[in-house]
């Protein structure tokens, strides 16, 4: 059986809207925490059709000599204007933070299948998400009927973004940290699993971090038997599915396939991720025989 035609992992289609391409003009630039930063740009096209979780492919004009473009969460789109978050960590990023008001920068979006609003009176949400994580949530809290719990967690106290803004939006928002600096001390998967532990009937996971946290939550909603959606954190080039650089195995029946991140996800219901299969290296799948690309590129995140 093929995944394409399973109920039991697919999720309701996003708009289908074709991706555009957009000149847009730098806002402002806002330094966050530490490294982070937060860039607005005047997208009038673009930004009325983005939805939660998907993200942009953006052109860093002062990186000349890089060729591909960088994948980034849309953090908030409010009229003509979209958003994002980033850490300042690399080339690309760095050069970003040197941008000013006025600046053109190339967009191509809204890009990916993104997460699923929860309906009114639905399954009470729970976003789980791992420091960065944060940027892809926003919208999601903010256009949900229903406002749950944002479990945060990151090493330090400095790499917890965003929670202000997610409780001025009526969520309840709930900190860790490894080093105890905020929050209570450990994983974001604890505080978590205790919540579940007191109930888990008409519950609904969404998350956004680095995979192990991912693969600790896909765990979670098994053992708690809960729905579960996780934005997938991998590497692109291209953004469009053409690469194949972002692919994951993903459950087909009793085989397995992959699944373009960039295009099947970055969304992705948890029972349909083959964690068994990830970095299987060269295995021949039914889906690309004999193809299993190289990773390259930037992930989908600040």
């Amino acid at each position: 059986m093929n995944l394409s035609e399973s109920a039991l992992t697919r999720l309701p289609a996003p708009p289908m809207l074709s991706p555009m391409l957009e000149e847009t003009v730098t806002i402002e630039i806002h330094e966050r925490a530490g490294q982070y930063h937060r860039l607005a740009m005047r997208a009038p096209r673009m930004a009325p059709l983005v939805q939660p979780g998907q993200f942009v492919h953006l052109r860093i004009p002062p990186l000349k000599e890089a060729l591909l473009r960088r994948p980034f969460s849309v953090y908030q789109a409010e009229g003509e204007t979209l958003s994002i978050l980033y850490k300042a960590v690399g080339k690309g990023t760095s050069a970003l933070t040197g941008m000013r008001p006025g600046q053109e920068l190339s967009l191509i979006g809204p890009l990916g299948h993104g997460f699923t609003v929860p309906a009114p009176g639905g399954e009470f949400p729970l976003l789980v998400a791992g420091g960065y994580g944060m940027a892809a949530f926003y919208l999601l809290a903010q256009r949900s009927p229903q406002k749950g719990i944002v479990f945060v967690g990151g090493r330090k106290q400095q790499d917890l973004l965003c929670e202000d803004e997610f409780r001025a939006l009526g969520w309840d928002v709930r900190a860790t940290t490894e080093d105890g600096s905020r929050g209570q001390k450990g994983l974001v998967t604890e505080p978590l699993r205790a919540e579940l532990a007191k109930g888990a009937a008409g519950r609904k996971l969404f998350a956004c971090g680095p995979t192990p946290m991912l693969k600790a939550v896909g765990a979670l909603a098994e053992e708690f038997k809960v729905p579960a959606e996780l934005s997938m954190d991998e590497h692109m080039c291209c953004g469009v599915g053409v690469c194949l650089t972002c692919v994951i195995p993903v459950r087909a029946g009793a085989e397995w396939e992959y699944q373009r991140t960039c295009t099947e996800g970055p969304v992705f219901d948890s029972r349909a991720i083959a964690w068994e299969a990830m970095g299987a290296g060269q295995v021949s799948c039914p889906k690309f025989q004999g193809s299993t690309p190289e990773k390259c590129g930037e992930k989908p995140g600040p």
